[in-house]
């Protein structure tokens, strides 16, 4: 193929790397595979440019969900728990996913299934206004789980902070500005 996509048909390898010298540009090989293998004349830099900005710019579309972990004990106090739940809103609001652990030790492990249920069931009843269960709570060894989810997605950008929005507010009136006099340099 020549540099605008036209057919040059077939053509021996020393032909091509000649009109690809004579056009000032490389002799790519596309699909080497095929029989006879098909090489294209092009400027490999310039193409090499174009599709790593096409990959930058499909990872700024791309939204990014994220899962954060919050552990808890079944004796854990109630301002204790009223942290955890704040950390869970804020990761929820930024549209991140949370899995909320319980873990059990000794003899905590005997009432697990009533103890380790009731706390999750507290925390899922706290944050139902922001967030669904995508995962019911269920028992892994010594720990109780669940998974739950942002009701509305928050899209995270890639890479950097979040661009600010713009606030709406009356204009106000423009100020007179005066400059400052001029100083006089001697030198």
């Amino acid at each position: 193929m020549g540099p605008e996509g036209e057919q040059l048909g077939v053509v021996n390898t020393s032909e091509a790397l000649q009109r690809a010298r004579a056009q000032d540009l490389d002799l790519v090989e596309v699909a080497p595979m095929a029989a006879p293998p098909v090489c294209r004349i092009m400027d490999f830099g310039k193409f090499k440019y174009i599709t790593s900005k096409r990959e930058q710019e499909a990872r700024k579309k791309q939204t990014v969900i994220q899962v954060k972990e919050i552990k808890v004990r079944p004796k854990t106090e109630e301002h204790d728990l009223n942290t955890k739940l704040k950390h869970i809103r804020r990761f929820l609001e930024e549209g991140d996913k949370v899995k909320v652990t319980v873990r059990f030790r000794g003899r905590e492990l005997a009432y697990a299934s009533q103890s380790g249920f009731e706390v999750l069931k507290h925390i899922v009843e706290s944050i139902a206004d922001v967030a669904k269960v995508e995962s019911a709570p269920k028992m892994e060894g010594k720990t109780m789980m669940a998974i739950v989810s942002p009701t509305m997605h928050k899209k995270k950008p890639v890479g950097g902070a979040e661009k600010p929005q713009a606030t709406t507010a009356t204009p106000a009136a423009p100020k007179a500005t005066t400059a400052p006099p001029a100083q006089n340099q001697e030198g």
